[in-house]
Protein backbone atom coordinates (compact mmCIF):
# COMPACT_ATOMS: atom_id res chain seq x y z
CA UNK A 1 0.00 0.00 0.00
CA UNK A 2 1.37 3.86 -0.90
CA UNK A 3 -1.46 5.85 -0.12
CA UNK A 4 0.27 7.92 2.69
CA UNK A 5 3.36 8.71 3.41
CA UNK A 6 3.69 6.55 6.63
CA UNK A 7 2.45 3.61 4.21
CA UNK A 8 5.12 4.08 1.83
CA UNK A 9 8.10 4.87 4.17
CA UNK A 10 7.46 1.32 5.54
CA UNK A 11 7.28 -0.39 1.99
CA UNK A 12 10.46 0.91 1.52
CA UNK A 13 12.01 0.27 4.93
CA UNK A 14 11.04 -2.96 4.38
CA UNK A 15 12.65 -3.34 1.27
CA UNK A 16 15.39 -1.93 2.71
CA UNK A 17 15.26 1.23 1.33
CA UNK A 18 14.38 3.44 4.10
CA UNK A 19 17.26 5.42 3.38
CA UNK A 20 15.91 7.54 1.13
CA UNK A 21 13.39 8.95 3.88
CA UNK A 22 17.13 10.57 5.61
CA UNK A 23 16.05 14.15 4.90
CA UNK A 24 12.33 13.92 5.08
CA UNK A 25 11.59 15.68 8.44
CA UNK A 26 13.40 18.94 7.50
CA UNK A 27 11.08 18.87 4.22
CA UNK A 28 8.37 21.26 3.47
CA UNK A 29 4.54 20.04 2.17
CA UNK A 30 5.34 20.30 -1.49
CA UNK A 31 9.03 18.83 -1.34
CA UNK A 32 7.70 15.72 0.54
CA UNK A 33 5.07 15.61 -2.34
CA UNK A 34 7.48 15.79 -4.54
CA UNK A 35 9.63 12.73 -2.87
CA UNK A 36 6.84 10.92 -2.54
CA UNK A 37 5.85 10.98 -6.69
CA UNK A 38 9.17 10.20 -6.89
CA UNK A 39 8.96 7.23 -4.70
CA UNK A 40 5.84 5.79 -5.94
CA UNK A 41 6.90 5.42 -9.65
CA UNK A 42 9.87 2.62 -8.60
CA UNK A 43 7.82 -1.03 -8.70
CA UNK A 44 10.08 -2.22 -6.18
CA UNK A 45 9.35 -5.42 -7.28
CA UNK A 46 11.14 -5.34 -10.90
CA UNK A 47 13.74 -3.82 -9.08
CA UNK A 48 14.95 -6.19 -6.67
CA UNK A 49 14.51 -8.68 -9.96
CA UNK A 50 17.32 -6.58 -11.81
CA UNK A 51 19.22 -6.20 -8.53
CA UNK A 52 19.28 -10.00 -8.41
CA UNK A 53 20.01 -10.43 -11.88
CA UNK A 54 22.14 -7.40 -12.93
CA UNK A 55 23.69 -6.44 -9.62
CA UNK A 56 24.38 -9.49 -7.84
CA UNK A 57 24.24 -11.82 -10.14
CA UNK A 58 24.45 -15.75 -8.97
CA UNK A 59 26.37 -16.48 -12.27
CA UNK A 60 28.50 -14.63 -14.67
CA UNK A 61 25.82 -12.96 -17.88
CA UNK A 62 27.04 -14.75 -20.99
CA UNK A 63 30.11 -13.30 -22.81
CA UNK A 64 29.36 -13.06 -26.53
CA UNK A 65 31.81 -15.69 -28.42
CA UNK A 66 32.46 -13.41 -31.59
CA UNK A 67 34.03 -16.13 -33.99
CA UNK A 68 30.13 -16.97 -34.10
CA UNK A 69 28.98 -13.87 -35.47
CA UNK A 70 27.93 -13.69 -38.91
CA UNK A 71 26.42 -10.74 -40.84
CA UNK A 72 22.16 -10.36 -41.11
CA UNK A 73 20.82 -11.16 -44.26
CA UNK A 74 19.00 -8.26 -46.14
CA UNK A 75 17.16 -7.58 -49.15
CA UNK A 76 19.72 -5.46 -51.36
CA UNK A 77 18.26 -2.80 -53.32
CA UNK A 78 17.68 -3.30 -56.82
CA UNK A 79 19.42 -0.80 -59.81
CA UNK A 80 16.10 0.53 -59.91
CA UNK A 81 13.17 -0.26 -57.36
CA UNK A 82 10.35 0.62 -59.97
CA UNK A 83 11.42 -1.90 -62.69
CA UNK A 84 12.12 -4.93 -59.87
CA UNK A 85 8.52 -7.20 -59.53
CA UNK A 86 9.88 -8.22 -55.97
CA UNK A 87 10.07 -4.14 -54.96
CA UNK A 88 6.92 -3.17 -57.13
CA UNK A 89 4.95 -6.05 -55.20
CA UNK A 90 5.85 -4.62 -52.56
CA UNK A 91 4.97 -1.27 -52.86
CA UNK A 92 1.77 -2.77 -53.98
CA UNK A 93 0.84 -4.31 -50.30
CA UNK A 94 2.83 -1.46 -48.75
CA UNK A 95 0.58 1.52 -50.50
CA UNK A 96 -2.49 -0.77 -49.70
CA UNK A 97 -1.65 -1.20 -45.95
CA UNK A 98 -1.53 2.97 -45.98
CA UNK A 99 -4.82 3.27 -47.79
CA UNK A 100 -6.45 1.45 -45.22
CA UNK A 101 -4.96 3.15 -42.42
CA UNK A 102 -2.81 0.33 -40.89
CA UNK A 103 0.30 2.86 -40.21
CA UNK A 104 1.39 4.87 -37.72
CA UNK A 105 4.28 6.87 -36.92
CA UNK A 106 6.45 7.25 -33.72
CA UNK A 107 9.73 9.23 -33.19
CA UNK A 108 11.89 8.78 -30.31
CA UNK A 109 11.73 12.68 -29.31
CA UNK A 110 13.12 12.93 -25.30
CA UNK A 111 16.19 14.33 -25.80
CA UNK A 112 17.54 18.25 -25.81
CA UNK A 113 19.63 19.89 -27.83
CA UNK A 114 22.18 20.34 -25.85
CA UNK A 115 25.07 19.41 -27.67
CA UNK A 116 23.93 21.34 -30.87
CA UNK A 117 23.52 24.72 -28.38
CA UNK A 118 20.14 24.37 -27.64
CA UNK A 119 18.53 24.77 -24.73
CA UNK A 120 15.05 23.21 -25.64
CA UNK A 121 14.01 19.71 -27.37
CA UNK A 122 15.87 18.20 -30.02
CA UNK A 123 13.07 18.68 -32.31
CA UNK A 124 12.53 21.98 -32.05
CA UNK A 125 16.20 22.51 -33.60
CA UNK A 126 15.71 24.05 -37.08
CA UNK A 127 18.16 22.27 -39.75
CA UNK A 128 16.14 22.46 -43.14
CA UNK A 129 18.81 24.30 -45.80
CA UNK A 130 16.82 26.93 -46.81
CA UNK A 131 13.81 27.83 -44.88
CA UNK A 132 15.56 26.76 -41.62
CA UNK A 133 12.61 24.99 -40.10
CA UNK A 134 12.60 22.40 -37.12
CA UNK A 135 12.30 18.79 -37.64
CA UNK A 136 9.50 18.27 -36.09
CA UNK A 137 8.15 20.61 -38.66
CA UNK A 138 10.19 18.22 -42.03
CA UNK A 139 8.15 14.86 -40.35
CA UNK A 140 4.95 16.82 -39.97
CA UNK A 141 5.03 17.72 -43.54
CA UNK A 142 5.92 14.44 -44.76
CA UNK A 143 3.17 12.61 -42.61
CA UNK A 144 0.88 15.49 -44.55
CA UNK A 145 2.46 14.60 -47.66
CA UNK A 146 1.27 10.90 -47.05
CA UNK A 147 -2.15 11.77 -46.11
CA UNK A 148 -1.96 14.14 -49.86
CA UNK A 149 -1.05 10.50 -51.72
CA UNK A 150 -2.93 7.94 -49.81
CA UNK A 151 -6.00 10.00 -48.62
CA UNK A 152 -5.65 9.13 -45.39
CA UNK A 153 -4.99 10.97 -41.65
CA UNK A 154 -1.38 9.26 -40.33
CA UNK A 155 -1.70 9.14 -37.11
CA UNK A 156 1.81 10.31 -35.04
CA UNK A 157 3.06 8.95 -31.68
CA UNK A 158 5.63 11.43 -30.31
CA UNK A 159 7.83 10.54 -26.99
CA UNK A 160 9.15 13.00 -24.96
CA UNK A 161 10.65 12.94 -21.44
CA UNK A 162 10.12 13.91 -18.00
CA UNK A 163 12.71 17.27 -19.15
CA UNK A 164 11.21 17.94 -22.20
CA UNK A 165 7.51 16.77 -22.41
CA UNK A 166 5.76 20.32 -21.55
CA UNK A 167 7.80 22.14 -23.99
CA UNK A 168 7.33 19.85 -26.91
CA UNK A 169 3.52 20.36 -26.19
CA UNK A 170 3.55 23.93 -26.28
CA UNK A 171 5.70 24.30 -29.79
CA UNK A 172 3.13 22.36 -31.37
CA UNK A 173 0.71 24.42 -29.72
CA UNK A 174 2.18 27.22 -30.66
CA UNK A 175 2.96 26.20 -34.42
CA UNK A 176 -0.56 24.73 -35.10
CA UNK A 177 0.48 21.38 -35.11
CA UNK A 178 1.86 22.23 -38.72
CA UNK A 179 -1.55 21.74 -40.09
CA UNK A 180 -1.97 18.30 -38.71
CA UNK A 181 -5.16 17.18 -36.68
CA UNK A 182 -3.98 17.33 -32.88
CA UNK A 183 -6.53 14.31 -32.52
CA UNK A 184 -4.25 11.79 -34.38
CA UNK A 185 -1.16 13.31 -32.27
CA UNK A 186 -0.49 11.65 -29.50
CA UNK A 187 2.51 12.79 -26.85
CA UNK A 188 3.72 10.16 -24.51
CA UNK A 189 6.30 10.54 -21.70
CA UNK A 190 9.49 8.05 -21.74
CA UNK A 191 9.72 5.43 -18.79
CA UNK A 192 12.36 6.31 -16.12
CA UNK A 193 14.39 3.90 -13.96
CA UNK A 194 15.92 4.46 -10.38
CA UNK A 195 19.78 4.53 -10.48
CA UNK A 196 21.31 2.30 -8.00
CA UNK A 197 24.28 1.87 -6.20
CA UNK A 198 26.58 -1.03 -6.39
CA UNK A 199 25.43 -2.08 -3.32
CA UNK A 200 21.80 -2.18 -4.72
CA UNK A 201 20.80 0.80 -3.01
CA UNK A 202 18.72 4.11 -4.52
CA UNK A 203 20.28 6.99 -4.59
CA UNK A 204 19.07 10.30 -3.22
CA UNK A 205 19.37 13.63 -6.35
CA UNK A 206 18.76 15.93 -3.86
CA UNK A 207 17.09 15.64 -0.68
CA UNK A 208 13.53 15.71 -1.65
CA UNK A 209 14.35 13.88 -5.12
CA UNK A 210 15.65 9.96 -6.38
CA UNK A 211 18.06 10.04 -8.98
CA UNK A 212 15.70 8.82 -12.22
CA UNK A 213 17.06 8.09 -15.49
CA UNK A 214 15.12 6.83 -18.69
CA UNK A 215 15.18 3.57 -19.13
CA UNK A 216 16.61 3.30 -22.68
CA UNK A 217 14.97 3.85 -25.93
CA UNK A 218 13.44 0.23 -25.61
CA UNK A 219 11.21 1.43 -23.21
CA UNK A 220 9.18 3.16 -25.99
CA UNK A 221 7.45 -0.09 -26.13
CA UNK A 222 6.27 0.41 -22.71
CA UNK A 223 5.44 4.20 -23.27
CA UNK A 224 3.51 3.21 -25.81
CA UNK A 225 1.09 0.76 -24.46
CA UNK A 226 1.17 1.91 -20.67
CA UNK A 227 -0.28 5.05 -22.04
CA UNK A 228 -3.43 3.79 -23.77
CA UNK A 229 -2.11 4.88 -27.17
CA UNK A 230 -1.41 1.10 -28.72
CA UNK A 231 -5.05 0.80 -27.68
CA UNK A 232 -6.70 4.43 -29.11
CA UNK A 233 -4.38 3.15 -32.52
CA UNK A 234 -5.80 -0.21 -32.61
CA UNK A 235 -9.68 1.20 -32.93
CA UNK A 236 -8.34 3.28 -35.54
CA UNK A 237 -7.31 0.02 -37.18
CA UNK A 238 -3.41 0.49 -37.10
CA UNK A 239 -1.61 -2.40 -36.84
CA UNK A 240 2.35 -1.45 -37.57
CA UNK A 241 4.18 1.35 -36.04
CA UNK A 242 7.05 3.31 -38.40
CA UNK A 243 9.52 3.89 -35.65
CA UNK A 244 12.14 6.65 -35.97
CA UNK A 245 14.37 9.04 -34.10
CA UNK A 246 14.22 12.68 -34.30
CA UNK A 247 17.67 13.86 -35.22
CA UNK A 248 17.12 12.39 -38.81
CA UNK A 249 15.32 14.57 -41.09
CA UNK A 250 16.18 12.28 -44.05
CA UNK A 251 14.07 9.30 -42.52
CA UNK A 252 11.05 7.98 -45.16
CA UNK A 253 8.74 7.88 -42.33
CA UNK A 254 5.96 6.38 -44.60
CA UNK A 255 7.34 4.08 -47.22
CA UNK A 256 5.12 1.39 -48.90
CA UNK A 257 8.17 -0.57 -50.36
CA UNK A 258 9.23 -1.09 -46.47
CA UNK A 259 6.14 -1.28 -45.28
CA UNK A 260 4.74 -4.20 -48.03
CA UNK A 261 8.03 -5.85 -47.57
CA UNK A 262 7.30 -6.30 -43.84
CA UNK A 263 3.62 -7.16 -44.40
CA UNK A 264 4.54 -9.85 -47.30
CA UNK A 265 6.88 -11.70 -45.38
CA UNK A 266 4.48 -12.03 -42.29
CA UNK A 267 7.51 -10.42 -39.96
CA UNK A 268 6.75 -8.91 -36.40
CA UNK A 269 9.41 -6.61 -37.03
CA UNK A 270 11.15 -5.45 -39.50
CA UNK A 271 14.20 -3.23 -39.96
CA UNK A 272 16.14 -0.36 -42.20
CA UNK A 273 19.39 -0.85 -42.57
CA UNK A 274 22.64 1.41 -44.61
CA UNK A 275 25.58 0.49 -45.91
CA UNK A 276 28.38 1.47 -43.28
CA UNK A 277 30.86 4.50 -44.96
CA UNK A 278 33.44 3.07 -43.39
CA UNK A 279 34.78 0.40 -40.72
CA UNK A 280 34.28 1.88 -37.50
CA UNK A 281 31.29 4.60 -38.32
CA UNK A 282 29.37 4.42 -34.84
CA UNK A 283 26.60 2.71 -36.00
CA UNK A 284 24.91 -0.46 -34.64
CA UNK A 285 25.61 -3.71 -36.70
CA UNK A 286 23.10 -5.68 -37.77
CA UNK A 287 24.23 -9.70 -37.09
CA UNK A 288 22.96 -13.40 -36.79
CA UNK A 289 24.37 -14.92 -33.15
CA UNK A 290 23.12 -18.88 -32.45
CA UNK A 291 20.36 -18.74 -35.35
CA UNK A 292 18.96 -15.28 -34.17
CA UNK A 293 18.96 -11.57 -36.02
CA UNK A 294 20.18 -9.35 -33.72
CA UNK A 295 22.44 -5.70 -33.62
CA UNK A 296 25.25 -5.80 -32.40
CA UNK A 297 26.31 -1.66 -31.00
CA UNK A 298 29.86 -0.37 -32.35
CA UNK A 299 30.84 -0.17 -28.44
CA UNK A 300 30.58 -3.67 -27.75
CA UNK A 301 31.56 -5.11 -31.62
CA UNK A 302 35.91 -5.27 -31.43
CA UNK A 303 37.94 -3.58 -33.70
CA UNK A 304 39.06 -5.76 -35.81
CA UNK A 305 34.91 -7.46 -36.34
CA UNK A 306 34.06 -3.98 -37.53
CA UNK A 307 36.97 -3.43 -40.12
CA UNK A 308 36.58 -7.07 -41.45
CA UNK A 309 36.77 -7.10 -45.58
CA UNK A 310 35.26 -9.91 -47.80
CA UNK A 311 37.38 -11.41 -50.45
CA UNK A 312 36.23 -8.45 -52.52
CA UNK A 313 37.30 -5.40 -50.30
CA UNK A 314 33.72 -4.84 -49.23
CA UNK A 315 32.80 -4.89 -45.39
CA UNK A 316 31.86 -7.84 -43.97
CA UNK A 317 29.67 -6.30 -41.13
CA UNK A 318 28.12 -3.72 -43.24
CA UNK A 319 24.83 -3.55 -42.34
CA UNK A 320 24.42 -0.36 -40.11
CA UNK A 321 21.58 -0.01 -38.14
CA UNK A 322 20.23 3.60 -37.83
CA UNK A 323 16.93 2.94 -35.84
CA UNK A 324 14.49 2.74 -38.46
CA UNK A 325 11.69 0.15 -37.83
CA UNK A 326 8.57 -1.04 -38.85
CA UNK A 327 6.70 -2.88 -35.44
CA UNK A 328 3.48 -4.90 -35.19
CA UNK A 329 1.24 -3.08 -32.75
CA UNK A 330 -0.28 -6.27 -31.13
CA UNK A 331 3.54 -7.38 -30.47
CA UNK A 332 4.59 -4.04 -29.61
CA UNK A 333 1.63 -3.79 -27.04
CA UNK A 334 2.81 -7.52 -25.48
CA UNK A 335 6.27 -6.48 -25.12
CA UNK A 336 5.47 -3.53 -23.34
CA UNK A 337 2.60 -4.38 -21.23
CA UNK A 338 2.98 -6.10 -17.95
CA UNK A 339 3.51 -9.81 -18.90
CA UNK A 340 6.84 -11.85 -18.47
CA UNK A 341 7.18 -11.53 -22.57
CA UNK A 342 8.95 -8.19 -22.48
CA UNK A 343 12.53 -6.48 -23.24
CA UNK A 344 15.43 -7.42 -20.91
CA UNK A 345 17.21 -4.75 -19.10
CA UNK A 346 20.86 -4.00 -19.41
CA UNK A 347 22.93 -2.60 -16.69
CA UNK A 348 25.26 0.61 -17.35
CA UNK A 349 27.70 1.86 -15.49
CA UNK A 350 26.92 5.95 -15.02
CA UNK A 351 27.77 8.73 -13.76
CA UNK A 352 24.71 10.39 -11.23
CA UNK A 353 24.00 13.27 -9.38
CA UNK A 354 23.28 12.77 -5.80
CA UNK A 355 23.09 14.05 -2.52
CA UNK A 356 25.95 14.20 -0.29
CA UNK A 357 26.02 13.54 3.76
CA UNK A 358 24.48 16.78 3.99
CA UNK A 359 21.73 16.95 1.42
CA UNK A 360 23.99 18.99 -1.18
CA UNK A 361 23.90 18.45 -4.56
CA UNK A 362 27.41 16.14 -5.83
CA UNK A 363 28.58 15.51 -9.31
CA UNK A 364 30.60 12.52 -9.28
CA UNK A 365 33.88 12.80 -11.26
CA UNK A 366 33.58 8.70 -11.68
CA UNK A 367 30.36 6.20 -12.78
CA UNK A 368 28.79 5.81 -9.28
CA UNK A 369 25.62 4.11 -10.62
CA UNK A 370 24.17 1.55 -11.92
CA UNK A 371 21.80 2.27 -14.52
CA UNK A 372 19.01 -0.12 -15.83
CA UNK A 373 17.99 0.64 -19.77
CA UNK A 374 16.75 -1.92 -22.63
CA UNK A 375 17.27 -1.48 -26.38
CA UNK A 376 14.52 -1.57 -28.95
CA UNK A 377 16.23 -3.60 -31.26
CA UNK A 378 16.54 -6.45 -28.40
CA UNK A 379 12.40 -6.72 -29.36
CA UNK A 380 14.14 -8.41 -33.47
CA UNK A 381 15.01 -11.53 -31.24
CA UNK A 382 11.39 -12.25 -30.37
CA UNK A 383 9.56 -11.51 -33.02
CA UNK A 384 8.44 -13.68 -35.98
CA UNK A 385 10.04 -13.43 -39.08
CA UNK A 386 12.06 -10.64 -38.80
CA UNK A 387 13.19 -8.86 -41.86
CA UNK A 388 16.35 -6.54 -42.82
CA UNK A 389 15.78 -4.07 -45.56
CA UNK A 390 18.13 -1.95 -47.37
CA UNK A 391 17.95 1.80 -47.81
CA UNK A 392 19.74 4.30 -49.51
CA UNK A 393 22.19 6.10 -47.65
CA UNK A 394 21.91 9.50 -49.39
CA UNK A 395 17.80 9.47 -49.29
CA UNK A 396 17.10 8.36 -45.52
CA UNK A 397 20.04 8.84 -43.06
CA UNK A 398 21.89 12.20 -42.15
CA UNK A 399 21.98 12.60 -38.39
CA UNK A 400 22.21 16.04 -36.80
CA UNK A 401 24.16 14.62 -33.51
CA UNK A 402 27.08 17.00 -32.77
CA UNK A 403 27.93 20.87 -32.90
CA UNK A 404 30.74 20.32 -35.82
CA UNK A 405 32.37 17.57 -37.35
CA UNK A 406 30.49 14.42 -38.21
CA UNK A 407 26.27 14.23 -37.82
CA UNK A 408 26.66 17.90 -37.39
CA UNK A 409 24.50 20.46 -38.40
CA UNK A 410 26.73 21.52 -41.68
CA UNK A 411 26.82 17.43 -42.25
CA UNK A 412 23.18 17.55 -42.29
CA UNK A 413 22.32 20.45 -44.49
CA UNK A 414 25.13 19.10 -47.13
CA UNK A 415 23.03 15.98 -47.08
CA UNK A 416 19.98 17.60 -47.61
CA UNK A 417 20.97 19.54 -50.52
CA UNK A 418 22.72 16.50 -52.06
CA UNK A 419 19.57 14.65 -51.21
CA UNK A 420 17.04 17.24 -53.51
CA UNK A 421 19.63 17.28 -56.45
CA UNK A 422 19.35 13.59 -57.08
CA UNK A 423 16.13 14.09 -57.19
CA UNK A 424 16.50 16.87 -59.75
CA UNK A 425 18.98 14.91 -61.57
CA UNK A 426 16.02 12.35 -62.27
CA UNK A 427 14.22 14.54 -64.08
CA UNK A 428 17.12 15.78 -66.02
CA UNK A 429 17.90 19.03 -64.25
CA UNK A 430 21.67 19.39 -63.78
CA UNK A 431 22.81 21.41 -60.56
CA UNK A 432 27.14 22.61 -60.64
CA UNK A 433 28.41 21.24 -57.05
CA UNK A 434 31.08 21.61 -54.73
CA UNK A 435 34.07 19.60 -53.56
CA UNK A 436 31.65 17.95 -51.01
CA UNK A 437 29.12 17.00 -53.53
CA UNK A 438 26.40 19.50 -52.55
CA UNK A 439 25.03 21.71 -54.92
CA UNK A 440 26.22 25.51 -54.90
CA UNK A 441 22.94 27.16 -54.94
CA UNK A 442 21.05 26.90 -51.46
CA UNK A 443 18.31 24.27 -52.37
CA UNK A 444 15.21 22.78 -50.75
CA UNK A 445 11.92 20.60 -51.44
CA UNK A 446 9.14 20.42 -49.19
CA UNK A 447 7.65 17.10 -48.38
CA UNK A 448 4.50 19.01 -49.03
CA UNK A 449 5.51 19.25 -52.71
CA UNK A 450 7.02 15.56 -52.52
CA UNK A 451 9.03 13.18 -49.31
CA UNK A 452 10.37 10.72 -51.59
CA UNK A 453 11.99 10.19 -55.17
CA UNK A 454 9.23 8.86 -56.80
CA UNK A 455 6.69 11.09 -55.73
CA UNK A 456 8.67 13.97 -56.53
CA UNK A 457 9.49 12.54 -60.09
CA UNK A 458 5.40 12.46 -60.33
CA UNK A 459 4.79 15.84 -59.54
CA UNK A 460 7.64 18.03 -61.72
CA UNK A 461 6.54 15.94 -64.51
CA UNK A 462 3.15 17.39 -64.05
CA UNK A 463 4.43 21.06 -63.52
CA UNK A 464 3.84 23.32 -66.39
CA UNK A 465 5.90 25.51 -66.65
CA UNK A 466 8.89 23.91 -64.65
CA UNK A 467 10.73 26.64 -62.32
CA UNK A 468 13.76 28.48 -62.77
CA UNK A 469 16.49 26.39 -60.56
CA UNK A 470 19.55 29.06 -61.67
CA UNK A 471 19.24 31.28 -58.34
CA UNK A 472 19.55 30.83 -54.91
CA UNK A 473 18.14 30.40 -52.99
CA UNK A 474 15.38 27.69 -54.44
CA UNK A 475 12.51 26.48 -52.24
CA UNK A 476 10.13 24.41 -54.02
CA UNK A 477 7.09 24.36 -51.59
CA UNK A 478 3.64 23.47 -52.28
Amino acid sequence: MRDTYEDLRKEFERRGQGHVFKFWGGLGDSEKSALAADLREVDLDELERLCETLVFPKEKPPVCDFSKLVPAPYKPLPADKNSDPEWERARKAGAEALRAGRVAAFVVAGGQGTRLGLDAPKGIFEISPVKRKPLFQIFAEKLLDAKRVYGVEIPWMIMTSHLNDSDTRKFFEERGFFGLNPDSVYFLKQGRMPAVTEGGKLILRSKNSLSMVPDGHGGCLRAMSRSGALAALKKRGVDIISYFQVDNPLVNIIDPHFVGFHILGGSQMSSKMIKKAYPLEKVGHFCVYEGSLCVVEYSDLPKEYQELRNPDGSIKFDAGSVAIHLIDLDFADRLGGYSDFSLPFHRANKKVAFADENGNPATPAEPNAIKFEMFVFDALKMARNPLVIEGKRSQEFSAVKNASGVDSPATCVRDQKIYFAEWLEKVGVRLERGADGAPKIDLEISPLFASNEEEFVRRWNSLNPKPDIKTSPFYLGV
